[in-house]
C-alpha cells in the first residue's frame, strides 16, 4: 500500500465518530426547526383562526427526523403559538396557496384545540387541557409541535384510562382513553365495512375487561362474529343456550311477536290479548301474594293458561261477534310452541320464577372473572330477532330503574349493527327496540348504564341517539352522506381531524369527545389472533383452489338447514 493512502487511513475518523456526528447533525437540525418559526397569525375568530406559513420551512421541516414536525404545518397536523404563560395548540385545517404574495407563502385554517403552561427552564408544556382563555393576536408567531410536546400532551392526567394504541404520526406515544368518562357519556364506534371495526371493538373491549375484571357488560352480537374474541374472557349466549323466558316480554313485546294483523284488528287483537294475558299472569302464586299487578309485571304464566283464557273468553261471546281475533293469537301461540326455532323463548319445559337466575347469568353478577357476555342473535329468526334485543335492553334500563336503592352496579350495552335497532325516521318501523335504545341514549347515565353503538351507517342511526354519544371513534367512512352525519355530531374543534375521515387506513381512527383530551388520530394496536373476532374476509382465490368433499358438505349443509340446526 503506498505510504500517501496509509498516512490518508490513519487520519480518517472512526466508522462510530461518523455516526455520532450524524446524530449530532439530526438533533441540531430538529432543534432548529422546533425553535424557528413556521409562520404568523393573521386572524382570530372564536373556535379557529386563518395563518400564514412559509413554504420554505414547511419544506425544511419535512426533512426532520422527528414525525411529528415532519408534518408540521400540513392538514391534520398540529402547531403551537406562544402565550402570555404558555402555548396555545391547534389542529391544521386545510391549505391554500398564497396567490397574493410571491408563491411562498400558504394561508391555513385552524382549529384550536387547547392550552398549557410552560416550564421556564425545560421549556416543556405542562397542565394541558382543552379549551382557550387567552387567545393570540394577529401577528404572533407559529411553531411546529413537537413530539416531545406531544407526549406532555396527551400524557395522562391521573384518570384511569386504557390504552389502545399509537398517537400518529408517533410511533411511541400511547393512546388512551379515560374509561370514566367514555362510558359515563356513551360511546359510538363508527367505520365502513373492511376498515377493521370489529377487530378495534373487540380490543377496546378486551382492554375494559382486562381493567375491570369485575365488570358487567352485556354485548348484543347479530353475526356471531364476537363469540371467537371472547371465549376465554367472557360468557356467550346463542340459542342453544340462552333460555330466555317468554313471560319476561312486556305487553308491546307480546303484540310484537303474537299479533300480525293491521289496521282496526290490531287494535281489537291487542285489547284481547292485554285481557287473557293480565289474567293469566294473575293465576301464579307470585302475583296472588302481591296484590295488584300489570299486563307488563314480569310475572310467570303458562302458556296453556293464555290458551284457556282465550278459549273462555270465545266460548263467551254471543253470536253477533266474531271468534276470528281469538283464533289468530292462538294459532300464533300453538305454531311458536310447536316452531323448533323458538324452543330458547318458549320451551315446553315447566314455568319456574328463573328471572334472578337468568338476570345474574346475562349481567354476570358476579362476574367470576369473565365480565362481558356476548348475546349471539345469528341464530334467533329474523322475525324476533328485534324483539329479543328490545327485552334484553329494557331489562338492562328496569334493572337498573328498581336498582336505584342499591349500591349501583353500571352496566354497559354494547350494541353491533346499532342501526339495526336504533334507525332513523326515514327506516323506521315503531319497535320497540328503537324506542328503549333511545331512552337508554337519553336517560341511561342517570341510572348508571353505558351504551356503547357499533355501526358502519351512521346516516341511517336515529340522529338523537348519536348526538349523545360523548365519546365519538370514527374510523374510515367511504359514503359522503355518513361523513356529513358524523362532522355534524362531532364538536367545532375537531372538524380539521374530521376532513382527513375518508383517508384513514384500516386500523385507524379519529377518537374525540368526552374519553380524550382533546381530539387524537390513533393507530390500534394489534390484537392476539386468539382474541380477534370472526369477521376475516374469506380467500375467494384459495378457497376456489380447494378440491375434494363438496359432495359430502353440500349434504351436511342440507341436513342442517332441513333441521334448523338441531
Amino acid at each position: 500500500m503506498p505510504r500517501d493512502s496509509l498516512s490518508a487511513t490513519s487520519a480518517s475518523p472512526a466508522p462510530g465518530a461518523l455516526v455520532d456526528d450524524a446524530a449530532q447533525d439530526a438533533v441540531n437540525t430538529s432543534l432548529d426547526n422546533a425553535t424557528t418559526p413556521l409562520g404568523v397569525v393573521l386572524e382570530i375568530a372564536g373556535a379557529g383562526s386563518q395563518i400564514a406559513l412559509d413554504l420554505q420551512r414547511l419544506i425544511q421541516c419535512a426533512e426532520d427526523a422527528d414525525p411529528s414536525i415532519a408534518l408540521a404545518g400540513q392538514v391534520g397536523s398540529q402547531i403551537k403559538i406562544k402565550t402570555k404563560d404558555g402555548w396555545l395548540l391547534a389542529s391544521v385545517r386545510n391549505q391554500r396557496q398564497d396567490r397574493r404574495g410571491d408563491g411562498n407563502s400558504i394561508i391555513a385554517n385552524i382549529d384550536f384545540m387547547g392550552e398549557g403552561m410552560e416550564e421556564r427552564l425545560t421549556g416543556k408544556i405542562h397542565s394541558f387541557r382543552r379549551g382557550v382563555t387567552r387567545y393570540p393576536i394577529p401577528g404572533a408567531l407559529i411553531y411546529p409541535a413537537t413530539t416531545a410536546d406531544l407526549r406532555q400532551i396527551y400524557a395522562s392526567d391521573g384518570r384511569s384510562s386504557i390504552q389502545i394504541g399509537t398517537v400518529y404520526p408517533t410511533t411511541d406515544i400511547r393512546a388512551g382513553i379515560y374509561v370514566d368518562a367514555m362510558l359515563g357519556k356513551h360511546f359510538a364506534l363508527l367505520g365502513s365495512t373492511g376498515t377493521g371495526k370489529s377487530t378495534s371493538a373487540a380490543l377496546i373491549l378486551h382492554r375494559i375487561c382486562q381493567a375491570a375484571p369485575q365488570g358487567h357488560i352485556v354485548m348484543i352480537d347479530p353475526h356471531g362474529e364476537y363469540s371467537a374474541a371472547f371465549r376465554n374472557t367472557g360468557t356467550i349466549f346463542d340459542v342453544s343456550n340462552l333460555q330466555m323466558p317468554y313471560w319476561l316480554l312486556n305487553f308491546e313485546e307480546h303484540c310484537e311477536v303474537l299479533l300480525k294483523s293491521g289496521g282496526d284488528d290490531l287494535q281489537e287483537d291487542k285489547d284481547i290479548l292485554a285481557k287473557c294475558l293480565l289474567a293469566a299472569r294473575s293465576k301464579n302464586r307470585l302475583a296472588q301474594g302481591m296484590g295488584k299487578i300489570t299486563v307488563d309485571s314480569p310475572i310467570p304464566y303458562m302458556l296453556s293458561d293464555l290458551t284457556n283464557m282465550l278459549q273462555d273468553e270465545m266460548g263467551k261471546l254471543d253470536k253477533a261477534t266474531t271468534t276470528a281475533p281469538y283464533m289468530r293469537i292462538k294459532t300464533k301461540i300453538e305454531e311458536l310452541k310447536a316452531d323448533p326455532r323458538y324452543q330458547f323463548m318458549f320451551s315446553g319445559m315447566l314455568v319456574g320464577d328463573t328471572m334472578a337466575s337468568f338476570i345474574s347469568q346475562i349481567f354476570r353478577m358476579p362476574s367470576a372473572g369473565k365480565p362481558i357476555s356476548i348475546i349471539d342473535v345469528s341464530g334467533v329468526p329474523s322475525d324476533i330477532t328485534s324483539t329479543v334485543v328490545a327485552v334484553l335492553s329494557r331489562m338492562v334500563f328496569d334493572f337498573a330503574i328498581w336498582g336505584r336503592n342499591e349500591k349501583t352496579r353500571p352496566i354497559l350495552l354494547v350494541c353491533e349493527e346499532a342501526h339495526r335497532y336504533v334507525p332513523n325516521e326515514r327506516n323506521a318501523d315503531g319497535s320497540s327496540v328503537g324506542r328503549i335504545l333511545s331512552r337508554i341514549a337519553k336517560e341511561g347515565r342517570k341510572y348508571g348504564i353505558s351504551l356503547g353503538l357499533i355501526t358502519q351507517r351512521p346516516s341511517d342511526l336515529a340522529e338523537g341517539v348519536l348526538s349523545q354519544c360523548g365519546t365519538i371513534i370514527s374510523m374510515r367512512l367511504n359514503n359522503d352522506r355518513d361523513q356529513a352525519f358524523v362532522k355534524a355530531a362531532m364538536p367545532e374543534g375537531a372538524r380539521g381531524f374530521l376532513d382527513s375521515i375518508p383517508a384513514l387506513r384500516n386500523r385507524e381512527c379519529i377518537i374525540c369527545g368526552e374519553g380524550v383530551s382533546i381530539p387524537i388520530r390513533v393507530s390500534f394496536d394489534n390484537l392476539e389472533e386468539s382474541k380477534r373476532p370472526a369477521s376475516e374476509d374469506p380467500s375467494f382465490v384459495e378457497l376456489w383452489n380447494d378440491e375434494g368433499g363438496e359432495e359430502e358438505q353440500v349434504e351436511r349443509v342440507v341436513q342442517r338447514w332441513r333441521t334448523q340446526g338441531n
